[in-house]
């Protein structure tokens, strides 16, 4: 099993592996936060957001250690900002499946920059699996939004395989009507 730290701008999925029980040290494989974001979008209750991203062969999986954002500033007044991880929606899904869990982090990040979630226990990611970062807040976007930044460019698929599309699933009914 190998730890890894997950980044994202807009659905451009990082990962940053390390051997189990080294925490500083790790190898970049895939990034999306390099390029200068070319978009945002808003995220709200009811305008949620999910990126998606693929792990590499690793027989022992990857144990997640954190998910970076890359975020512009909010707007209007929002509150509550939520990261989550999904699992992808069967063998040939495009989009969410089933909750894996909230990522701990700032539940209010209003000024631009870069935001790290990281989960509160052992999150184990599956080799060979897609997977959905889920964005959310407590505020309807007529009220405030977050702003989710992205790149025109998906990162080229990694040597170990990991891979990132810039594919965005958005539900504006709320977190229930996506999956």
């Amino acid at each position: 099993m190998k730890n890894i730290i997950i980044s994202a701008i807009l659905a451009s999925a990082l990962a940053l592996f390390s051997p189990q029980g080294a925490q500083a040290q790790g190898a970049l494989y895939l990034s999306g936060l390099g390029p200068t974001p070319t978009g945002s979008v808003p995220v709200g209750s009811d305008s949620w957001m999910a990126g998606d991203f693929g792990t590499g062969p690793n027989a022992g999986g990857y144990l997640l250690n954190s998910i970076q954002l890359a975020l512009g500033d909010a707007v209007g007044d929002p509150n509550g900002f939520i990261v989550m991880l999904y699992s992808n929606a069967g063998p040939t899904g495009s989009y969410p499946g089933g909750s894996l869990g909230t990522l701990n982090g700032s539940l209010d990040p209003v000024a631009g920059g870069i935001y790290t979630y990281s989960p509160a226990s052992d999150l184990i990611l599956s080799p060979r699996a897609v997977y959905w970062v889920v964005l959310t807040s407590g505020t309807a976007v007529a009220n405030g939004a977050y702003d989710w930044s992205f790149t025109s460019t998906s990162p080229p698929v990694s040597s170990e395989s990991w891979w990132q599309y810039n594919l965005i699933f958005s539900s504006t009914g709320g977190l229930s009507s996506g999956g």
